[in-house]
Order: C-alpha cells, then sequence, then structure tokens
C-alpha cells in the first residue's frame, strides 16, 4: 500500500513550515550541488516524479522546458505546487499520481527528476524501468536521494548521552534492504532503506550511463546562517545521482 503522509493535516503543517518549503531551492541544503547536475532545460520535456512543492518544476519552466510535468501523491502538495507555479508565472502540468503509477507513453520526455522521494518507495529497480523507457534516446535521469549511511538504521536521530548531547549517527542492518520506520518532524513515516549499490547498479543494469555521484556537503551559505546545521558535516544525508538513457 503507497503512504500519502503528506495529505495528513498535521504532517503537511509541519512540513510547510519547514525552511526548504518556504525558501524554496535556496532553502535546501543539497540545492547547491543538485543545480550542477541538472542538463540544459531548453525546450525539453521534463517529468518530475514526486514533485512536492513543485520548486523544481517551477525552476525547470523558468530555464526554457517547452513541457514540464509534475506528478505527486500528496493532493496538498499539488495544491500548494499549482499556486507557486501561478505565482511564478510558469505552465506546468500538475498530476495526482504515485511514482510507482507513473505511466506516460515511451520515449515521452526528455529529462526525468527527482528531489528526495525514491526512499518513499520499495522498488528502485521498476522506478529504472519505468524512467528507461518514458526518457527519449540520450535523455536525462537526475535525482537525490536520502544516503543509504542516513536510512540505514532506519530510526532517522542520533544517538544521545545522558545530556541530552549528539554522540553519533547509528548505522545498523545496512544490507537489510527495506522498509524502516523513521520519524521526520516528529511523525511516523515508512521509508525503504537501499544500498549504495542498489542505487548505483541498479542504474548500470537498467541500460543507463552514470554521469555524476555527489554525496553533498551542507550549503556554505545555509551553514553561516544556521551554525547548528554543522552536525550535518559528521555523516552524509543525501546522495545525488545523474545518469543518462544509452
Amino acid at each position: 500500500m503507497k503512504e500519502n503522509k503528506y495529505d495528513d493535516p498535521v504532517f503537511f503543517d509541519k512540513y510547510a513550515q519547514m525552511e526548504r518549503s518556504q525558501k524554496g531551492l535556496a532553502g535546501a541544503g543539497e540545492w547547491h550541488e543538485f543545480k550542477k547536475l541538472l542538463p540544459d532545460f531548453n525546450g525539453k520535456r521534463v517529468l518530475d516524479l514526486g514533485c512536492g512543492l513543485g520548486w523544481h518544476c517551477v525552476y525547470a519552466a523558468q530555464h526554457g522546458a517547452a513541457r514540464v510535468v509534475g506528478t505527486d501523491i500528496s493532493q496538498k502538495m499539488l495544491e500548494e505546487a499549482r499556486c507557486k507555479s501561478a505565482d511564478a508565472g510558469v505552465t506546468v502540468e500538475y498530476l495526482n499520481i504515485a511514482i510507482e503509477d507513473a505511466c506516460f507513453e515511451e520515449a515521452a520526455f526528455d529529462i526525468v527528476l527527482s528531489s528526495l522521494a525514491f526512499h518513499y518507495v520499495a522498488s528502485f529497480a521498476e522506478i529504472c524501468k519505468n524512467v528507461y523507457r518514458l526518457l527519449s534516446p540520450g535523455g536525462d535521469f537526475v535525482f537525490s536521494v536520502e544516503h543509504p549511511v542516513f536510512t540505514a538504521y532506519g530510526t532517522g536521530d542520533w544517538y544521545y548521552n545522558e545530556n541530552g548531547a549528539i554522540m553519533h549517527w547509528p548505522v545498523d542492518r545496512y544490507f537489510a534492504q527495506g522498509k524502516r520506520q523513521a520519524t521526520f518532524l516528529d511523525e511516523s513515516v515508512i521509508k525503504y532503506h537501499k544500498t549504495l549499490t542498489t542505487y548505483i547498479d541498479t542504474l548500470l543494469q537498467s541500460g543507463f550511463s552514470l554521469r555524476r555521484v555527489v554525496e553533498p556537503e551542507p550549503d556554505p551559505i545555509l551553514l553561516e546562517q544556521h551554525p547548528e546545521y554543522g552536525d550535518e558535516l559528521r555523516r552524509p544525508m543525501f546522495l545525488l545521482l545523474a545518469a543518462q538513457k544509452n
């Protein structure tokens, strides 16, 4: 069963207060590196899987994409995304579809994006199979996920000492891929841990060429604004991958 936590009013309200929700791409700690992986959007057909609030869709449209489609399982996310696109004066087609159910014509897109969504989906192999079908020859597949070091243990939190100070980040059950009961914004959510091998080798086995692999450190500008983000330098939180259909 596909989880749709973001249509929960309490959870969505908490998510809406996050810096990346308020400030958009400028408030996302990985954006300074993710944008370097993006291809030229001019005249391209773009699909964003798990588009959330639509920030990447707006960016693609503002940079010359001929067509932009964003899909998400959450109606609340899409309502906000439509408003943000309208405010930006760009045209984006938003569809209420889960990532697993994204079905379009073969070679319908030149670029497929996704930001921090695939760790909510059980099978990465099925994602790659579908994206490969949806992309035109030579098309680009660029996405971010929570790093396997971040998802392995599953709780989404540090270990603390008796005084409440951070000791270390727990990594366990690394090779036991699958469902994890995690805590995000003080709410229980289901995520799916996958190893680094699964992400990279599945891309290769699916017919993609790997262009870039990035484990981004936090944005220096955000670190300066929020010194408490310094703890994010102690373990990788995100994994960014850029691939191309052969």
